[in-house]
């Protein structure tokens, strides 16, 4: 497992982005929003003082903390040394083989016989700067999960679990639904984090249901068959049309063609469009003569 060195002094003031949550009582609203773990593994992201591990190594049948800090890690894994169920992993989680944490096990496998997973739940304090970024990376993974418990800046929240039409609804949105539905669970105020933020939390639940399938899409990983990149140029600049921010890979005939075969005005604008109008416009632009 790779290990990134941190290098915070020890004084251990928090870097960018590291709010550790300190209090109990909505420490343990967010483990019980993960529901029964007895029977699970839960993976927490960024466990830095250990409030929520606390009450997931009681619980969780196995518990897998990955700490990016090497000071904190330290202290998790001497504090939970007693633990045979929680094993904390110094590492970035960007950069977390989860393949090799969740996967099948070399030697394991019996020829012609399919690996599956018994899903693994996911609960974590994300830094709100790189938010986005460790949330794909756990779609990306998605097939290993069933649950994700998340705290995130309010606004982004916002974003993650805007309806298509609002003005918070982008790519991050639709890339999220596109595998899981969200639910906004609580509020938490500057106040229930050490040192306090300059902004309000949000707790949100995402239960993977992954609508890949049923939109004619490719499920292996992220990238669904260039839906993915489909979106982040349709969404690549808010203020423009859908037609202005597709000109560019496609030709006008079969871009206008598309559109109209999928019952989408040209000058309609990619927030506006449901996942269901996306894909049938992204089948539409694949299945004309040069729309690839």
């Amino acid at each position: 497992m790779p290990k990134v060195v941190s290098t915070r002094r020890p004084q251990h003031k928090p870097k960018l982005g590291q709010h550790f949550l300190s209090d109990d009582s909505f420490a343990l609203q967010i483990v019980e929003a993960l529901g029964e773990v007895s029977q699970h593994t839960v993976l927490e992201i960024g466990p830095g003082r250990g409030i929520l591990t606390s009450l997931l190594a009681k619980r969780a049948r196995r518990l897998i903390a990955v700490e990016l800090d090497r000071v904190l890690a330290a202290q998790l894994r001497l504090r939970f040394g007693m633990f045979p169920n929680v094993e904390v992993i110094e590492a970035d989680i960007l950069s977390v083989d989860v393949d090799s944490l969740f996967g099948p096990k070399p030697g394991l496998q019996r020829p012609g016989i399919e690996f599956k997973p018994s899903p693994a739940k996911v609960i974590g304090n994300l830094p709100y700067y790189i938010t986005s970024d460790i949330l794909l990376r756990l779609l990306e993974y998605s097939k290993y999960f069933e649950t994700l418990v998340i705290l995130v800046q309010r606004e982004v929240a916002d974003r993650i679990a805007a309806e298509p039409g609002s003005s918070d609804y982008g790519l991050l949105s639709a890339t999220t639904q596109l595998y899981a539905r969200v639910e906004k669970l609580f509020t938490l105020p500057p106040a229930a984090f050490a040192p306090p933020p300059k902004v309000h939390s949000t707790a949100l639940r995402l239960t993977m249901a992954p609508r890949q399938q049923k939109l004619g899409l490719n499920s292996n990983g992220i990238s669904n068959d260039g839906f993915i990149d489909f979106l982040k140029l349709s969404f690549g600049q808010k203020r423009k049309t859908l037609w202005n921010n597709l000109k560019s890979n496609y030709a006008d005939e079969n871009l206008r063609s598309a559109l109209a075969r999928a019952k989408i005005k040209p000058t309609a604008r990619a927030e506006t469009l449901t996942l269901e109008q996306s894909a049938a416009l992204f089948h539409a632009l694949r299945n004309s003569s040069d729309g690839s």
